[in-house]
């Protein structure tokens, strides 16, 4: 059982890393800021194998991302950072009792988590480090921001109104499409009976 959760965990970090790659821009928001799906393997994990798991999983494409990083690692101990306020929730949750309406709750609360520690952990760690180690100025990040909006003012003001709401909408994303795809992809994640989110009583997983 250990050997094959850490098989089944090892390829969902090996697909979260290349998920990292496939990110675009978006509209409305600046053009730093990229959507991508590297936390749905995290997700998918931590209701198979339970809420460390997917931890570990986001630990871990976030180690193997450094190999190729330009940003001097602090993408990457941002993105595990969310990663993990969003798949450690979930997990826990589910875990406590595995159903459909669990999971669903553990999703939902997890995007909610992540969206709100994005506003500190952007705010205090993320974009004090660029601008401390790339010489950035606060003004110029919120001059991005104010060329979408001129109103915004203050860099607390750019998260609240931009970096929050993206990255619940970024998360709820990676939660539907794992209430999608989670019972077909159970007989590899669990083995050949394992049972989906939406059979009557409790996932055995």
């Amino acid at each position: 059982m250990k050997t094959r959760n850490l098989a089944v965990a090892g390829m969902l970090s090996a697909l979260a890393f290349v998920l990292q790659y496939f990110e675009f821009p978006i509209p409305l928001m600046p053009a730093f800021i990229k959507m991508d799906l590297s936390d749905l393997p995290g997700l998918i994990g931590a209701f198979a194998l339970g809420p460390w798991y997917g931890v570990a999983i986001c630990l871990v494409k976030n180690i193997l991302h450094m190999s190729v990083s330009q940003s001097a690692l602090i993408g990457e101990v941002c993105n595990f950072l969310l990663g993990a306020a969003f798949v450690l929730p979930a997990g826990l949750i589910y875990d406590h009792k595995k159903t459909k309406g669990n999971a669903i709750l553990g999703a939902v609360v997890g995007a909610l988590v992540m969206a709100a520690f994005s506003f500190p952990s952007n705010l205090f760690f993320t974009y004090p480090m660029y601008i401390r180690l790339y010489g950035m100025s606060e003004e110029a990040i919120i001059g991005a921001y104010q060329v979408i909006a001129p109103s915004m003012q203050t860099l607390p003001q750019c998260l609240l109104v931009f970096n929050v709401p993206f990255t619940f909408v970024k998360a709820m994303i990676s939660v539907g499409i794992t209430l999608v795809t989670y019972k077909p992809l159970s007989p590899i994640l669990h083995g050949r009976y394992a049972r989906g989110f939406d059979e009557a009583g409790s996932n055995e997983g």
